[in-house]
């Protein structure tokens, strides 16, 4: 089976991925610059992202959607076990929402150009002012009643297991009151790890757990603190058993 999957998806997938990703991304850029960049910024790259786990035949189990109350502004935090994540969260959160994303990203062929024009949040830690920039912009896309997507690790994991939580998402809900949601990626790290970057994609399930929503608890560098610790403990005591437990990741 695996040697016919992954003939499937030079033949296949990979010409029908490439398709969809042109499309989709000219779809977005065209949107943005002529219409509401909140929804061409959206929907397109929600689309283009479950059609590429359908083209790929990887299933998706989706927890806890109704813990999400219609209309609040959120700040997501998850685990990052992969560039699956990516396809994961934009296609099946069901939330309209802006990622905070490594500023290289903006170097990839028509993924970066369309996050550009979706305006996305490209994370530049060249230098305090760029740091400041960074979260101005985070700040003003939450006060415009949009949602954040953040993995607080900041880089993908080498090993399945998680890193350290950094404070920037979490800085930003505290400063806004925000509720922090946590996620759970399971199954990312088995489809495609870091490690393999470009290679074949090994089949295997994806699964996200939306946890309950951490509301404010006060204002400050406790309550800051407490948050990123509740949200850590919730995104881990969902992960698979042989993943629990913190690793130390050099890459953060």
């Amino acid at each position: 089976m695996k040697i016919l999957y992954r003939i499937y998806q030079v033949f296949i997938a990979a010409p029908l991925s490439i398709l969809v990703s042109v499309i989709l991304s000219v779809t977005t850029v065209l949107g943005c610059i002529l219409g509401n960049g909140h929804f061409w910024g959206y929907y397109p790259g929600k689309l283009w992202s479950r059609l590429l786990l359908w083209i790929l035949l990887i299933p998706v189990k989706v927890e806890g959607r109704e813990n999400l109350k219609e209309g609040q502004s959120y700040v997501f935090v998850a685990n990052h076990q992969g560039i699956f994540d990516v396809f994961l969260i934009y296609g099946y959160l069901n939330r309209n929402f802006k990622w905070m994303m490594k500023y290289q990203l903006r170097r990839v062929p028509l993924v970066g150009i369309a996050c550009q024009y979706a305006h996305h949040i490209f994370v530049d830690k060249r230098g305090p002012s760029k740091i400041r920039k960074t979260y101005d912009e985070a700040r003003e896309i939450l006060k415009e009643g949009m949602s954040l997507v953040v993995f607080p690790e900041g880089s993908r994991t080498f090993t399945g297991h998680m890193g350290f939580f950094r404070r920037g998402a979490f800085m930003l809900a505290d400063e806004l009151q925000l509720p922090v949601v946590p996620l759970t990626i399971n199954g990312s790290f088995e489809i495609m790890p870091r490690m393999r970057d470009m290679h074949f994609v090994n089949w295997h399930p994806l699964s996200l757990t939306i946890h309950k929503p951490i509301p404010p608890k006060g204002k400050g560098a406790d309550a800051e603190h407490a948050a990123m610790k509740e949200a850590y403990d919730a995104v881990m005591s969902a992960l698979e058993p042989r993943f629990q437990g913190y690793l130390e990741n050099d890459d953060q």
